[in-house]
């Protein structure tokens, strides 16, 4: 029997205090919003000197590519045969390292994609945070913003262990919904007629992948069989990550609501119908899905919810036409991608020489100096925006808002030399670095 010892545990009763206990945070810059595109912000933004406050309403940092199991790298390449990389800065490190540790799985065809393992994605943002020296509030929500002059001043962040207020020279709405910019009093936009659809993300394990069907076939005979399984979404994949014995699946269609009850009603139904999906891998295609089960479920993932007016809407003809905007800070060539119906979406595919920009206008709304939008809330019609809400352009994004807020200083992102940023952004508007293609197991 081990020795008994006695046991004290001092405690003292405490109450809430009456008085002010917000605390204070100070910071060059504040990115509100822990997904890639703000992660780059963040960590470019140290790079160059600045000090920096990431905040993010999860417990985790991330954002979708980690909570919601995204799992794949889209936009980062361009079309055809022979790709290369249209966005460095952090892609860089990412694909240099995960690669090293066996992470990534590259899917070369027309719309070269790389696959991810979501957990080392994960560890390497919290590590490269973590070094950078980056101010992290975790789950923090945003509850209120200052303004004055046309400049945000301060923002108002909840969390569980007591209220913070963060004021900044800058701030990056880095949200996904713009809620930055919402809050601030700022227009914004929502589609106007029906909804965007998200996805409900799940790793399935214990797959032979050698025996995943093709991707067409299972689109064929889903349109044929998805009324017998319960499911609303006639398409969609099972990727398989070799070597691993897991499969990436999205074949869901969930409605995000930007209202709290309809919000969580919803993503209750994504993982039921996720559910249904996996149970039609298993009964339709038992070679590779008869020892399987789900591993994990992502958070919902979201498309397109609120996003802000800008100094300039990207709109559909840009991207079919390849405008080079005077203001490019960011190019890809991934398709329109627009899931507006619940069976489907569009799909509009390019030609392997095509690149489409984004301007720093649908970045910058007009009515305030010192605010940036990044990722899928820039400002875009409904089409445009479906094409660059995806990993790659949101990357560049944030390396670009990062150079815009140093260019400026305490002046306006609306005065800075478009010829200066876009010299620090060459990397990632010219061809100068090509894809290393990884071998295809």
């Amino acid at each position: 029997m081990p020795e008994k010892r006695e046991i004290k545990i001092d405690t003292k009763v405490v109450t809430m205090s009456s008085g002010d206990c917000t605390q204070k945070v100070n910071a060059d810059i504040c990115v509100v919003g822990a997904g890639i595109a703000g992660v780059s912000t963040a960590l470019e933004a140290t790079r160059l000197g600045r000090e920096v406050v990431l905040i993010d309403s999860l417990p985790a940092l991330g954002g979708q590519a980690v909570n919601s199991i995204i799992g794949i790298f889209c936009g980062l390449f361009s079309n055809g045969p022979k790709p290369y990389q249209f966005t460095h800065g952090i892609a860089d490190d990412i694909l240099k390292d995960l690669g090293e540790a066996g992470a990534l799985h590259y899917r070369h065809g027309q719309h070269n994609v790389v696959m991810y393992d979501e957990i080392a994605l994960s560890r390497w943002i919290e590590s490269a945070i973590n070094k950078a020296g980056v101010n992290v509030i975790l789950g923090g929500v945003l509850s209120g913003v200052k303004t004055a002059d046309r400049r945000v001043e301060s923002i108002d962040i909840a969390t569980r262990y007591g209220d913070v207020m963060v004021s900044a020279n800058s701030f990056v709405d880095a949200t996904g919904d713009a809620a930055l910019a919402w809050q601030a009093g700022l227009p914004c936009r929502e589609p106007a007629v029906g909804s965007i659809y998200g996805t409900q993300m799940v790793v399935i394990e214990g797959v032979d992948t050698d025996k995943i069907p093709d991707r067409n076939e299972v689109v064929d005979r889903l349109k044929e069989k998805a009324e017998d399984y319960g499911l609303v979404r006639q398409d969609g994949f099972a990727f398989a990550f070799p070597s691993r014995g897991v499969a990436l699946v999205n074949m869901t269609h969930v409605e995000t609501p930007l209202e709290p009850l309809a919000a969580s009603q919803k993503a209750l139904e994504g993982k039921a119908q996720a559910d249904k999906a996996f149970n039609y891998l298993k009964n339709e295609y038992p070679e590779a899905f008869a020892d399987a089960n789900i591993r994990s479920y992502g958070l919902p993932g979201i498309r397109q919810t609120r996003w802000i007016v800008g100094s300039q809407q990207l709109t559909i003809d840009d991207v079919r036409n390849g405008t080079k905007f005077h203001d490019a800070i960011a190019r890809t060539s991934w398709p329109i991608e627009l899931h507006d119906r619940e069976e489907g979406y569009v799909w509009e595919p390019y030609s392997d020489d095509h690149v489409h920009y984004v301007p720093l206008g649908s970045l910058t709304p007009p009515d305030v100096d010192n605010l940036l939008a990044v990722g899928r809330c820039i400002d875009g019609d409904l089409a445009a925006l479906s094409s660059v809400r995806v990993m790659g352009p949101c990357i560049a994004m944030g390396t670009a808002a990062a150079h815009v807020l140093d260019l400026a200083g305490k002046g306006s992102v609306h005065d800075i030399d478009i010829n200066k940023l876009q010299e620090r952004l060459k990397d990632n508007l010219v061809n100068t670095k090509e894809l290393k293609k990884a071998t295809v197991k």
